[in-house]
């Protein structure tokens, strides 16, 4: 019913428009602007003292975006020599994610543009970066200005004196209070043409000050870009954007009406804003089935394979070495998936706990047919698990196709996953410190076995605590392979990949930005996993603790300081051995450094882990730590939580640009 009709093709071409308009503002690695002061003057011979001051200052700034704010002023020295004055401002539309992101770009690159000058700016999509010997604060500097613009013209006849016209009203709403500092919005030019402004002063200016830049920006226009369909025009305190397509992040806020005939009642204005984004989600929603429809073709062949009705064939196709089972042993089992057998539900379906007729416990997945997951990553795990064995991976017994019904039966884990135990304020007592170095060693085992001995060379990609389930002697089995790819050779070197999946906090930042993965991001997961067993608590709740930072910053912080015992959780006071909370926190750190090659393998960590006379190298920095934010949803994965054992939370993608 749904062909590729004209209808369809309008669809698909807004659908790519957003997603082109998405990618724009989420490029953030090169500056659109290098100050005049790295061009204009030549090297100067910087004082050790301001040297040492200047690299502390931009330390700083980069630990301030870590703990989620969006714009710092700072200072460090105390004489006039040796003093730095430094600043960042991430955009209003900004979430803390890409904020953190493009300072950590600013902070590593601003003295590779700028070497040996006193000051220095540097403007990016998403923030600027600014530092100097003097004292800049509060002081208006609305030059040098600089522009960049598209080259296509306008096209509406007097949109140029609409478009500054509806700035000025912007303008007027960034500096009516002191919160912002900025406004953005749309306004529409007639015949259903929109047109999209953003304006934004730094946040060390007062109101007056705000206003004075921002005007002057405007005065500039004519100068640069007066007909030019979009632009930029900025300076260090201050900037104007607009453009024909919505090159800002959405949120709640509604933004102002211009001062023309389009002006309607608030009702009004906000029925059309429900509508229009009622609307907007539908077309995504019919895009994305047209999309599936396309594509489905593609998927045939193993649709076909799973769906084959001879159980014998069913079982060659999907892999020798797993048994199908009976659906009607399956349903007896479970007493038909009766709500009394169901232990809890993740993103692949419900799980129900059953047992087979040889007195076997048992723990089924059922693919729903609203899943997030579907037949690539059902298969994904029947052919990875099956061709794996070792005592620290979970086993699937066998899987069953039969009238629609896609399952697969997994060996029942009676102490439920870590993250039962561990993040539960009562469950968390039955782990001493023995029990938890127990589990720490059997996670980095079974995750060596996938790297580098098991008969198919696997990259889980979605390690985390409610991944890693606890048998009845409380020994961790690693589980769910939806995710998984193989690879081949050492597979030290990143794979691209376009779809970037798995949960917020344990990605390593080089496969939530760039898309590219190695054994080096389970070993950042499993880093993000240690320090969660050791302090006891989930990396997206840390920042609400008393400390305020990230786990992986306050970490580092405790590191830096030698106090690193301070990052145990209480209730191990008993049970810790002093030494052995050092180490793992030692590896922890090794694991989460920014650049994959300094990460060790997780053979090493191994070793490591057994050794009590090994040297470790010196961790660097941590990575940024890549967390959910106010865009993401309260849980970046579908696992639901689970009142009973054997619950295995099944991971959502999320397509991320590049």
């Amino acid at each position: 019913m749904l062909g590729l009709s004209k209808p369809d093709f309008l669809i698909i071409s807004f659908i790519v428009i957003l997603i082109i308009s998405f990618i724009r503002t989420s490029q953030s690695q090169a500056p659109n602007y290098v100050g005049d002061d790295c061009h204009n003057k030549t090297p100067q011979a910087l004082t050790s003292s301001y040297k040492a001051n200047l690299n502390q200052l931009l330390s700083r700034l980069s630990a301030d975006s870590t703990t989620g704010k969006r714009y710092s002023n700072t200072t460090v020295g105390n004489t006039a020599d040796d003093a730095v004055y430094g600043h960042y401002d991430c955009r209003i539309d900004l979430a803390g994610y890409f904020c953190q992101f493009c300072l950590s770009t600013a902070t590593r690159e601003v003295l590779q543009r700028c070497p040996n000058q006193l000051s220095a700016v540097l403007w990016y999509d998403f923030c600027i970066l600014r530092y100097s010997n003097k004292n800049f604060f509060g002081n208006v500097t609305a030059s040098p200005w600089w522009n960049v613009s598209d080259a296509k013209m306008m096209s509406v006849s007097g949109e140029g004196k609409k478009a500054e016209s509806y700035l000025r009203s912007l303008i007027e709403k960034a500096t009516e209070g002191m919160k912002e500092l900025g406004a953005k919005g749309e306004f529409d030019l007639g015949g259903g043409r929109k047109r999209y402004g953003l304006v934004q002063c730094s946040k060390d200016l007062d109101t007056e000050g705000c206003r004075q830049c921002l005007e002057a920006m405007v005065d500039k226009v004519p100068q640069c870009c007066e007909q030019k369909q979009g632009w930029q025009v900025s300076s260090p305190s201050c900037m104007i954007k607009y453009n024909d397509y919505m090159f800002y992040q959405s949120s709640s806020s509604l933004s102002p009406n211009p001062p023309s005939e389009n002006n309607g009642v608030s009702k009004s204005k906000a029925l059309i804003i429900s509508i229009t984004v009622f609307m907007g989600v539908a077309l995504l929603c019919v895009g994305f089935f047209i999309w599936r429809r396309k594509t489905r073709k593609e998927e045939m062949p193993l649709e076909s394979n799973l769906m084959i009705n001879d159980p014998s064939q069913r079982e060659a196709s999907l892999n020798t070495d797993l048994p199908t089972i009976p659906l009607i042993v399956i349903q007896q089992s479970t007493h038909h998936f009766s709500e009394v057998s169901k232990l809890g539900e993740g993103g692949f379906g419900p799980v129900y706990k059953g047992t087979l007729p040889d007195g076997r416990e048992i723990a089924v997945k059922r693919l729903s047919q609203t899943s997030g997951q579907g037949t690539k990553e059902f298969k994904n795990e029947v052919i990875f698990i099956a061709k794996l064995q070792h005592r620290n991976l979970v086993r699937l017994l066998g899987c069953c196709i039969e009238q629609n019904e896609k399952l697969l039966v997994y060996e029942y884990m009676p102490n439920s996953s870590l993250d039962f135990h561990l993040f539960s304020e009562e469950n968390r007592k039955k782990l001493n410190w023995e029990r938890r170095l127990h589990i720490i060693n059997g996670i980095a085992k079974g995750l060596s076995y996938l790297h580098e001995d098991s008969r198919l060379r696997i990259i889980h990609r979605d390690l985390k605590a409610s991944n890693v389930l606890l048998d009845h002697e409380m020994n961790p089995k690693i589980s769910d392979f939806g995710l998984a790819r193989t690879f081949e050779g050492a597979q030290n070197q990143g794979i691209n990949t376009g779809r970037v999946m798995g949960t917020y906090g344990y990605m390593a930042p080089e496969y939530a930005m760039q898309g590219l993965f190695s054994v080096k991001s389970d070993a950042y997961s499993f880093g993000v996993v240690l320090l969660e067993i050791i302090c006891g608590k989930r990396i997206r709740d840390f920042h609400l603790c008393e400390c305020g930072q990230s786990l992986l910053i306050y970490t580092w912080n405790l590191w830096c300081e030698g106090k690193c015992l301070k990052l145990m959780d209480p209730m191990l006071e008993d049970s810790y051995i002093g030494s052995e909370v050092l180490k793992c926190i030692h590896i922890g750190l090794l694991c989460v450094q920014e650049d994959a090659k300094d990460r060790p393998t997780m053979s090493t960590i191994v070793v490591m882990l057994a050794s009590d006379t090994m040297s470790f190298p010196k961790p660097n920095r941590p990575a940024f730590s890549v967390e959910r934010t106010a865009n993401i949803p309260e849980d970046s994965s579908t696992s639901k939580d689970s009142k009973v054992p054997s619950v295995n939370g099944v991971t959502v993608s999320y397509i991320i640009p590049r």
